[in-house]
């Protein structure tokens, strides 16, 4: 939608375009939370005098019943799910102007996320989580936090790709690599040993797709929404997603 063009921050590659005046950054930060803590560092600490606000983004699972597919969620906030060893869970508060603007461009606003260290994939694991949350992904948390450490606004947005009643076909949390980008040898193993679940497999990509345009739509349309309001147009914003 956009011509975004390849940037550095430090060690972390990205990609920037203009919107409404301003430069735009992207990261891919990969799949889960130490990997988006990382990338969020890397990059928000080699541009810490130019920006603006930042959105992490991307797909999450609902964990509430009212939520259905491609719908777009905006968090007030985020917890942290840990494991039982380390200490009990955190929140952290995404900015009440940024998830203002989302509501105002048609997101429905859920009182948090969870982010949590593996995919959920069991709709008996859902109903656990939801008494804590409205959905749940892998890595706004600790985008989110690491720019409230620097004092960045910043806000979570994330587009539904599986219900709340709902199991993923297969366990994908085997299917990443250390950089939590998706490993198609490691795909291609699992739908080996299990073949049932290709058409499942097949419908969640699809419904995946659908989520991602419409999250894509959304965020074009989001991020020029709250640049027309920022007073200094020539600071840079970064997303992370």
């Amino acid at each position: 939608m956009r011509g975004f063009r390849r940037r550095n921050w430090g060690a972390v590659n990205g990609y920037v375009a203009e919107i409404s005046g301003a430069e735009v950054g992207v990261v891919l930060t990969g799949v889960g939370p130490k990997q988006a803590a990382f990338m969020a560092s890397t990059a928000m600490e080699a541009e810490r005098d130019s920006l603006k606000f930042c959105v992490s983004s991307g797909l999450a699972g609902a964990l509430r019943p009212e939520y259905r597919i491609i719908q777009i969620l905006a968090a007030r906030g985020l917890v942290s799910e840990r494991p039982h060893s380390e200490p009990p869970d955190r929140f952290v508060e995404c900015s009440a102007p940024l998830v203002s603007f989302a509501e105002e461009l048609g997101a429905t606003v859920a009182t948090s996320f969870c982010t949590t260290g593996r995919i959920i994939f069991r709709a008996e694991e859902k109903r656990h989580l939801a008494h804590k949350a409205d959905a749940v992904e892998m890595e706004s948390f600790e985008v989110v936090r690491e720019a409230a450490t620097r004092g960045l606004p910043a806000v979570a947005i994330r587009a539904i790709s599986d219900v709340a009643d709902e199991e993923l076909p297969l366990d994908l949390n085997s299917v990443f690599d250390h950089q939590g980008q998706v490993s198609i040898p490691r795909v291609l193993g699992q739908l080996a040993r299990h073949p049932k679940s290709i058409p499942g497999i097949v419908r969640l990509s699809q419904r995946s797709r659908r989520a991602a345009a419409a999250l894509a739509k959304f965020l074009d349309r989001y991020v020029a929404f709250v640049i027309e309001r920022a007073t200094n147009l020539e600071t840079r914003v970064i997303a992370a997603v």
